[in-house]
């Protein structure tokens, strides 16, 4: 009898593993179909912001033959000028000039800057690592933030904690991070000295771990406090919503401290949506990222997007957009793709 007992219940958990397994897989491929989706849909959002790059550059008021010559174009003269213009290849249509840019990228020639005397892909590869360095480091700040201010708010909803938070929060939502940014410099840098105002070195100073980490900390943390009210307060709501489902009112209800059931009951409930916003913030997060490096003088592609659109620097300002939009597009996707992963009511059509 108990081994008849016994392989009932074999045969049981057997059936339950096998039950998941075919969810499982179900799931996965729901998750790839997915990817592959917005993978699709991608590339002609690509090509059209690409391409509204260059009609946008060709209607610019900015020349960028005066660009290119800076204040030697009132001592060049008319036939140097076309010819520098026919170098250039400013003379041609727009519609040439991007069929042409086009090409090279699938080529795999990136073009060259005009406004930087480089190869693109050369101005990418000095600058693009220091800005994702920033917005990573940003990114971990404000979600750590968030997440540490947000539960603690709402863990004391109506006291003067929560209404601290709540009140700071509402505040810091309408300043623009470069405000933030310069009234960092003016506390911890010129006020008390603590860290430096700009640049990724001191002056005379090679280039190190040391140094990039200390002109690291007051630009990533603007950064991430510029990004952290929205992330704030949507913790608070989403743990409040969180507190009266059952399931942490049946976990209050067995006597769980409640430290527990904050953090083990309705923290977990209340990520979905919070990664859902991280997604959702990451067009402001590059915006962001761009205000930041112009203040600090970070030596990232924030300075270059700025010259490449006074210049009308096709070549670089198409890549520069281009990077954004991906970066957008891959946040948005990065977000579906833990819903659904998170929460198996969550569907992957879309």
């Amino acid at each position: 009898m108990g081994a008849v007992v016994e392989r009932r219940g074999l045969d049981a958990a057997e059936v339950r593993t096998r039950s998941r397994a075919p969810a499982g897989r179900a799931r996965t491929r729901a998750v790839a179909g997915l990817v592959v989706r917005r993978l699709v849909l991608a590339v002609p959002v690509l090509l059209l912001v690409s391409f509204a790059v260059f009609l946008l550059a060709a209607a610019s008021p900015f020349d960028p033959i005066h660009q290119y010559y800076g204040v030697q174009i009132f001592d060049a003269s008319a036939a140097d000028v076309a010819r520098v213009r026919q170098q250039l290849d400013l003379d041609r249509p727009v519609l040439v000039r991007f069929w042409d840019w086009l090409s090279g990228i699938l080529s795999g020639d990136l073009g060259t800057s005009r406004s930087m005397r480089a190869p693109v892909a050369d101005v990418l590869a000095r600058r693009l690592p220091w800005t994702l360095l920033l917005t990573c480091c940003g990114l971990a700040l404000a979600v750590v933030f968030s997440l540490v201010i947000g539960t603690v708010a709402a863990w004391r909803q109506g006291g003067w904690t929560d209404r601290l938070i709540t009140a700071l929060g509402h505040a810091l939502e309408g300043i623009p991070p470069f405000v933030v940014a310069l009234l960092a410099i003016a506390l911890f840098s010129l006020g008390l000295g603590w860290l430096p105002v700009a640049g990724l070195t001191d002056a005379g100073s090679s280039l190190g771990p040391g140094q990039v980490l200390e002109h690291l900390v007051l630009p990533a943390a603007v950064l991430g406090l510029s990004q952290a009210p929205w992330l704030v307060l949507h913790v608070r709501q989403s743990l409040l919503a969180a507190f009266t489902e059952d399931h942490v009112t049946g976990a209050r209800a067995r006597g769980l401290r409640e430290r527990v059931v904050v953090a083990r009951h309705a923290l977990p409930t209340a990520l979905l949506p919070f990664v859902t916003l991280i997604g959702a913030r990451i067009p402001e997060l590059v915006t962001g990222a761009v205000l930041v490096e112009e203040v600090f003088s970070w030596p990232g592609v924030a300075s270059a997007v700025v010259t490449a659109a006074k210049a009308a620097d096709y070549p670089l300002l198409a890549i520069l957009t281009l990077l954004a939009t991906a970066a957008v597009l891959l946040g948005s996707l990065l977000a579906d793709v833990a819903a659904v992963l998170l929460d198996p009511r969550v569907s992957a059509d879309g």
